[in-house]
This record gives structure tokens, sequence and C-alpha cells, in this order.
């Protein structure tokens, strides 16, 4: 993808490697936007090009490459979604963690651990895995919302270019901007170092936090939740094949009558309501959902601080996003 120039100008080596595994070329058919894609809903048609798990896990290293030059760090980075299974967060919709979204998480040093390509281009570097399984101890890579890490600057930045189309040279404006500073908590963080950078970054960050919540994203990842519940308890699909690619689980959906009507019926999506009370005669959900939100930091001259702190109406802004009610019915 044409945003991944915007990152480190030089990825090094043992990223290039190890980003040419088997366990993580699966991630190529792994999509960031959790099998919604999938759906009829026009603004996945309009997308530039597919957004790959792997495309943002390369992403997400040159990041941390390109702020902190440590090699520890930026493999973390890079395989910090190597357990991710086939779509995405909707397996946490599945398992009933779709708030703390933390599910599909747990594994990651064990999908490490179990390929023997990965181990053996870390030996030669002699980096042991707890020191790359764990992207959440590095707070440039990962750390808590509504902070700035390279995670979340990665897919707001690949949105930004696949989906709304945003010109690629405002967005590396946006990046060249960026510095590492400290927050008000004492670690390390991405910082901008103008206001106006800050804004159009934080406007952007926020039309992708609605975008993560809309009542068509919401009611998709629902249904198709229950489409590979269903396929599982059916036979139609086994544990392991959530660990595999999109096309052959979907393939798998096909073959079998019931859920090959389901699937159909979900890619024909094209337009989602919502109610106060629940309708009859439709397939209808109340979903909740993670408010994803970015409050980037920004040096002034008194030292760092919040956009929220800086700009009111940004503030105003999140506040409004912060107060969305997903207590309805969509349909």
């Amino acid at each position: 993808m044409q945003h991944l120039h915007i990152y480190s100008k030089q990825t090094p080596e043992l990223i290039e490697r190890l980003a040419r595994t088997p366990a993580m070329l699966r991630l190529a058919d792994v999509g960031m936007h959790c099998g919604c894609e999938y759906s009829g809903n026009p603004l996945y048609a309009q997308a530039a090009e597919p957004y790959s798990r792997l495309s943002h896990s390369i992403g997400v290293a040159g990041i941390v490459w390109d702020f902190t030059g440590d090699i520890h760090q930026a493999v973390a980075g890079l395989l910090h979604d190597i357990s991710t299974p086939v779509f995405a967060h909707t397996i946490d919709f599945m398992n009933g963690d779709h708030i703390a979204q933390e599910s599909t998480e747990a594994s990651t040093a064990a999908f490490i651990e179990s390929s023997k390509e990965i181990i053996s281009l870390l030996r030669e570097r002699s980096i042991r895995v707890e020191d790359v399984c764990d992207y959440h101890r590095y707070p440039v890579a990962d750390n808590d919302t509504p902070m700035l890490s390279a995670d979340r600057l990665e897919y707001t930045i690949g949105n930004a270019c696949s989906i709304y189309h945003e010109p690629i040279g405002l967005l590396r404006e946006i990046y060249d901007d960026l510095t590492v500073a400290t927050n008000e908590s004492g670690t390390e963080e991405l910082c901008f170092r103008s206001l106006e950078h800050a804004l159009r970054f934080a406007r952007i960050a926020l039309r992708n936090s609605r975008f993560y919540v809309t009542d068509e994203d919401r009611y998709n990842m629902q249904f198709l939740a229950e489409i590979i519940r269903s396929a599982l308890d059916a036979g139609v699909i086994e544990p392991g094949d959530l660990h595999t690619t999109e096309r052959e689980v979907i393939g798998k959906l096909k073959r079998d009558a019931g859920t090959c009507k389901a699937w159909e019926e979900y890619c024909a999506i094209s337009e989602v309501s919502s109610s106060a009370e629940m309708p009859e005669g439709r397939r209808a959900y109340k979903v909740f959902a993670k408010k994803r939100y970015i409050d980037p930091l920004v040096t002034t001259a008194g030292g760092s601080i919040r956009v929220s702190q800086a700009d009111d109406a940004m503030r105003g802004e999140i506040e409004f996003f912060l107060a969305t009610d997903f207590d309805k019915w969509v349909y």
C-alpha cells in the first residue's frame, strides 16, 4: 500500500525477512476491517485497495523503527497481530469480548514459538521470544487510549489513505510533524510539534473512530460472528480454521448449504437502519461497541499537552463522540 512509504525510510533486513515467513504471510489474507469489507456496504466498495493485517503490521514495525531505532521494539510491532484470526475482531464479538477486544490477543507468544522460520531468524540475532511477544511493554508501539502509539497511528493513516482517499502528501506532512516526547504520565509517546498538524490528525482520527462504531459495522460484525459460531457448531469449520485465511474459511462456508445462504445474505447487506423499538420480522441486534479515539499530544511553550486541552472545539468533538448512544436496535 502506498501509505507504507511514509514511514521508515530504511526497513531493517530482519523485519523484511520476518514479514516473508509463512506465519506472517497468512495475514495478507486477514483484513483490517474485520470482514465488513465483504458486505455490500458502499464505503468498502470505494476503497482504494485491500488493507490487510500484514500491511498494517509492516507499517507498525516501520513507525517503531523510525522513532526508536530499536530492533526489539520494531520486531514486537511487526509480530503484534500474528495471532489475529480471520475476520479479526469479529471473533471477539463471537467470544463476547467485543468491548475490550482482547480475546484474540492471548496467544501471541505461542504463535511466534510455533513458527520455526521466525524462531530461526530471531536466534540469528540472539533475540528472545519474551522480548518481542508483547508490544504493550513498549509505549511507542502501543499504549492506552487516548494516547497515540504506532499501532493507532498506522491504522488511522491506513484508513485515511484507503477508505477516505486523503492526499498522500497531507498524510506525509502529518507524519513528518511527529516526534517522541514525555507525556503527563512520564512515559514516551508520539507527539506533534505543531497544533495545526495535531488538529488535522485528530480530526482524521475522530472520523476513523466514528467509522469503527457505525450502525453498519456493529450490525455486520454481530451477524458475521453468528455465522462463524453456527459454522463451528455444525462442524462446517474447525476452531483451527480461524487461524488460516479468510479465503479458505469463506470457501468452506460456501460449500455448506446452510452457511452459504447466511453468507450470501451477509454479502448482500448494503444498508442498515436503526430504531428505538425492536422491529418485527427483521434480524435485529442491540450492539454496544468499543469507542476507540485518540487525543494526541502537541508541544507548546509550556510543555506537551493534549489537543483537547489546546483546542476547545476539538475537545467538544471528542466529548460528542464519547457520548454516542448505542442503546438502539440496528437491522
